[in-house]
């Protein structure tokens, strides 16, 4: 399995419009972030966890030809913003798109491309095929999906585990029960905003306690924000196994 990183920032990205901060004027390639979303590669099944609005700058940047499903954690606009852009594969694969995510998600989906579901359909609009999940076991092409209930403040996010790869993203709180899912999990991403506490968001000290509760071999810290600080600085401060996930980064599992 080949996971690639399409984006490691938070919602506004980094930089920011109109910041005049250090890490926004970084010059290093690894503090400019676009929108979180990760791509998946395994047994000819290529799937892409979120489409923010930078999901066509992302896909042009990594040469993506194929795209069999999406997956969405949630509703947010910095992950399902990008879903328009959609249309090239349900030209070049000849089918819709199929859309994994949970009943209130796919709702919002339906109000944000409203065109998409209308009686009327304008010639050339995106095809989507939405799938619904729930917090049990599903499958994309015979590959087993374990969703992973989180907390964004008061909102139900999910998470991914597939095979040893889990991927968790606006986060602030994992029950107990939800963990026991995660355990086990050769590699972990989580979200870790920037190092004050953030009413929705682990921040740093938070993601990296969660991290050594669970005890993956390695970590990566996703939907980061300008706050964190720049990338080179922050590395110096983490465990030997927790890195900074930046734009285009590359592992296989």
């Amino acid at each position: 399995m080949k996971i690639t990183f399409l984006g490691t920032g938070t919602s506004q990205g980094v930089p920011v419009i109109a910041c005049n901060c250090d890490t926004c004027k970084s010059t290093n390639n690894k503090d400019k972030r676009l929108r979180s979303s990760v791509l998946i590669e395994t047994n000819n099944t290529v799937i892409v966890i979120d489409a923010g609005p930078d999901f066509r700058q992302q896909l042009l940047r990594e040469n993506v030809k194929k795209l069999d499903a999406i997956l969405l954690t949630h509703e947010h606009r910095d992950h399902i913003a990008g879903l328009d852009d959609i249309r090239s594969f349900n030209y070049l694969q000849k089918k819709a798109m199929d859309i994994y995510a949970e009943k209130r998600v796919q709702e919002s989906i339906k109000n944000n491309y409203y065109y998409v579901f209308s009686k009327v359909k304008y010639p050339g609009i995106p095809e989507m095929n939405l799938k619904s999940i729930e917090n049990k076991t599903f499958f994309i092409n015979k590959i087993p999906i374990i969703p992973i209930r989180v907390m964004h403040l008061k909102l139900p996010v999910f998470g991914f585990r597939i095979g040893d790869f889990t991927y968790i993203t606006d986060a602030n709180y994992i029950s107990e029960t939800e963990k026991e899912k995660i355990k086990g999990s050769e590699i972990i991403v989580i979200n870790a905003l920037r190092k004050k506490k953030h009413i929705s968001h682990f921040n740093l000290e938070e993601a990296l306690s969660m991290i050594e509760e669970l005890k993956p071999k390695k970590a990566y810290l996703t939907h980061i924000s300008h706050l964190m600080g720049k990338y080179d600085e922050v590395s110096k401060l983490l465990p030997s196994n927790v890195f900074l996930a930046f734009d285009g980064l590359k592992f296989s599992i």
